[in-house]
């Protein structure tokens, strides 16, 4: 068996139009760089993509995680490709480069990154989850249904392989702490906190033997740079079949659009809605927030695919209810639950119009 990482690395270093697509340009520029990086023996296979805005970097490779080869080869790739967004005057280029030189690893620079190593099944089938126009945390409610939930995943209940369930690795962003949970053991703990996904995101899960089974991006860009620099437009890596979910069972979550923060400036709720690859160009008010998922047979540490999962009927009844949500939520205009609260709004210009008018409040009398 070969022993394999896998890692996705995305950036926003240019849009097109605004905030909706990404240039073709773009997309050969990367393409041709992780080709080269292929002849060097640096990485086994890739692939690059766009959702929305966002600029992804999927790579295998023998490196192992956090590999400051691998970390390099996507930084330069997206600062070669910041300067074609330069050339084409594209919107906000470069903008989630948040550091003036490369420094041995992406994490905490700007870019999003999930990455997980393992051995390869006789059939690993792997989905990779990518969003726009939301927040990290937004993993957080289809990785319980998939992992956690008997009423998703039948597997829980029926499969000997999975009945003992799954290990949940749960980041503080805030704070950079990062706590475990067993399900379903500790699934009312687990609860607590990842239904508040503005703070605690699901960073991993595992089996209960410690075999891999998900990973995701965590890293908040307001954080990171003290201000909005956009969203964190997170990405997620799922295992499947065997001992993790079945495929259908990893998709289903999606065809309950929940709620995310994100949408037009990073400011407001709205439902995620599933769609196939050529819909992945979020348009109206910036949005609706979209996820996208790509199917890869992994072999040899090739990418046999992909497959563009979403590309599918039985999502048609997902959208429809999207847009129905927007609509509800988007006559709210500036007033929440549409906009987020007050405490989410400290990186956007709100506090620049507070302080502005600090000097005309007074006391009530």
């Amino acid at each position: 068996m070969d022993h394999i990482t896998l890692s996705v690395i995305k950036a926003d270093v240019g849009g097109f139009v605004g905030h909706s697509s990404v240039h073709d340009e773009l997309i050969e520029e990367a393409e041709d760089r992780l080709e080269a990086a292929v002849k060097e023996d640096i990485i086994v296979d890739f692939h690059v993509t766009a959702c929305g805005d966002d600029l992804q970097l999927i790579m295998t490779h023998r490196k192992g995680v956090d590999h400051p080869d691998i970390h390099r080869l996507a930084w330069e790739t997206f600062e070669a490709c910041t300067e074609v967004a330069e050339r084409l005057k594209l919107y906000g280029a470069g903008q989630d480069l948040l550091a003036d030189a490369f420094s041995g690893n992406v994490k905490g620079m700007g870019p999003g990154v999930a990455e997980m190593e393992f051995t390869e099944r006789p059939s690993e089938p792997v989905l990779i989850f990518m969003a726009d126009k939301t927040s990290a945390g937004a993993w957080n409610l289809p990785l319980y249904r998939m992992f956690a939930d008997p009423f998703n995943t039948a597997g829980l209940v029926i499969s000997p392989a999975m009945h003992e369930g799954f290990r949940f690795e749960v980041h503080d962003v805030k704070e950079s702490k990062r706590v475990f949970f067993d399900t379903p053991e500790e699934l009312y703990d687990l609860l607590v906190f990842i239904g508040a996904p503005g703070r605690y995101a699901v960073k991993a899960v595992y089996t209960k033997k410690g075999e891999i089974a998900a990973v995701s991006s965590t890293q908040r860009l307001s954080l990171i740079a003290g201000r909005y620099v956009g969203k964190d437009d997170p990405v997620c890596i799922v295992r499947s079949q065997g001992e993790f979910p079945a495929v259908g069972e990893v998709l289903e979550p999606f065809t309950m659009p929940h709620i995310v923060e994100g949408w037009m400036r990073g400011s407001h709720y709205g439902p995620l809605m599933p769609v196939p690859l050529y819909h992945a160009t979020p348009s109206r008010f910036d949005g609706p927030p979209r996820v996208v998922s790509l199917g890869f047979q992994i072999a040899g540490g090739r990418l046999v695919g992909p497959r563009d999962m979403f590309d599918d009927p039985g999502f048609d009844e997902a959208r429809r209810l999207c847009n129905v949500i927007a609509d509800h939520f988007r006559r709210h205009g500036p007033f929440e639950p549409h906009r987020l609260p007050m405490e989410e709004m400290e990186y956007t210009t709100l506090p620049q119009v507070m302080e502005k008018l600090s000097g005309r409040w007074e006391a009530i009398p």
